[in-house]
């Protein structure tokens, strides 16, 4: 059974391959032999459960295609491991890239998955002499081996998420340096951007702070913080599509009314950016 607001059918996401990638990304398939624009991130800009997301919702208030390359779980490493993804991103006018957590890719620590980056592949020399503890072949997640280390110990755990920000920094800048042309950063949560360093394992997208935010805000045409009002919080699942299954994947997300927050941004933004191709 699925939920739609008393409805009964399951949500279609159209699957479709763009360029030589071989990721499937939420169709339909746009056209992208003229004007387009790129729609970059993860789980929200993929729009789970969302019959209508963000990038959708831009696209018939722009009457342009807007191609949506978010991915579920989706992190850094996703596109840099896609240069046939990341060359047809570039040649968008505009590119809004969500920011994705910290956890999912791979660094000195860990190796995540190339496609499916919230899939732990294998633990490093460096993290099993952190852990000689820890038998990693037991972890099949991300989040689940992090939880883990962060219960053996506070202190290592934290030598871990450092790491984790610095790599997503560094990362984050070379992906802004291939994306040629204007590019609009874009925090799409249910909550402010972190002020602190809190490494606690809630709250995506996970570890990213306000400082990491602001070392690459220069390298952006502009940084749009889209926190999901009381309102669209308080709707919870109201419009969402899910199987019963699902329900409490979907009681993680916002909803459609958080989508149109984040396209009202969004259309500000953009109006704002200058009209030749980037």
């Amino acid at each position: 059974m699925s939920v739609h607001g008393g409805g009964q059918r399951a949500l279609e996401y159209y699957p479709c391959r763009y360029g030589e990638s071989r990721i499937l990304f939420r169709g339909p398939r746009r056209q992208l032999d003229g004007d387009y624009i790129a729609f970059l991130g993860g789980t929200e800009t993929y729009g789970r459960f969302i019959e209508t997301p963000f990038p959708a919702m831009l696209e018939k208030h722009l009457n342009v295609s807007c191609a949506n390359f978010g991915v579920v779980n989706a992190g850094v490493d996703l596109y840099l491991n896609d240069p046939s993804t990341l060359e047809l991103a570039s040649n968008a006018n505009i590119k809004v890239l969500q920011i994705m957590g910290a956890q999912n890719m791979s660094n000195r620590f860990y190796t995540v998955h190339p496609r499916r980056n919230d899939r732990f592949l294998k633990a490093s020399d460096r993290l099993e002499a952190l852990y000689p503890e820890v038998d990693f072949t037991e972890f099949h997640f991300v989040r689940h081996m992090l939880g883990h280390l962060a219960e053996i110990s506070e202190e290592r755990y934290q030598k871990v998420v450092e790491e984790l920000r610095m790599a997503w920094i560094a990362r984050m800048k070379n992906l802004l340096t291939l994306l040629r042309g204007p590019v609009i950063l874009l925090w799409f949560a249910n909550h402010d951007v972190p002020e602190g360093q809190d490494a606690r394992m809630s709250g995506d997208p996970l570890f990213v702070t306000r400082n990491m935010v602001e070392a690459i805000r220069p390298r952006v045409a502009g940084v749009i913080e889209v926190v999901a009002s009381e309102r669209a919080l308080n709707e919870a699942t109201k419009g969402m599509v899910y199987s019963e299954f699902d329900a409490c994947a979907a009681a993680e997300l916002m909803g459609p009314l958080a989508h149109e927050e984040a396209t009202e941004a969004l259309l500000k933004a953009m109006s704002e950016l200058p009209k030749s191709k980037g």
